[in-house]
C-alpha cells in the first residue's frame, strides 16, 4: 500500500479534513494534499506523524515473497507451453509413484 493511500484512508477513517490533520500535526495542508495525491513521498517520520494523528501506527513487516528463489519459476516460464505441460505431467506421475510407495522398515 502506498503512502498516499495510507494517509488518505487513515484520515478518512478518523473523519478529519486535510486542514484538521494539518492543524494536529503541523504538516502544511498543501503537503498533505501532495502526499495523498501521490505527488510527494513523505519522509518516514512525517508519515508516522500523520498516521498517529489519525489513530494509526506505522509498522514494518517483511514483504511477501522476500527471500524467495525465483530461478526455478523463471526457468519454467522460459519453456514452451507444451514443454511445461509435459514437465507437469512428469511431476504428477512421480507424485503418484510416491503416494503409492510403501515404507521400508530399517
Amino acid at each position: 500500500m502506498s503512502a498516499a493511500s495510507q494517509v488518505n484512508q487513515a484520515r478518512r477513517a478518523a473523519g478529519v479534513s486535510q486542514r484538521e490533520l494539518s492543524r494536529r500535526t503541523g504538516v502544511p495542508q498543501s503537503a498533505i494534499a501532495r502526499i495523498e495525491g501521490g505527488r510527494q513521498m513523505p519522509r518516514a517520520d512525517t508519515l508516522e506523524k500523520l498516521l498517529r494523528a489519525c489513530g494509526f501506527e506505522l509498522r514494518l513487516a517483511p514483504t511477501r515473497g522476500g527471500g524467495v528463489d525465483r530461478s526455478q519459476i523463471e526457468g519454467w516460464l522460459r519453456l514452451s507451453p507444451a514443454a511445461r505441460a509435459h514437465g507437469t505431467a512428469d511431476y504428477g506421475r512421480a507424485l503418484d509413484r510416491l503416494r503409492s510407495a510403501r515404507r521400508i522398515e530399517a
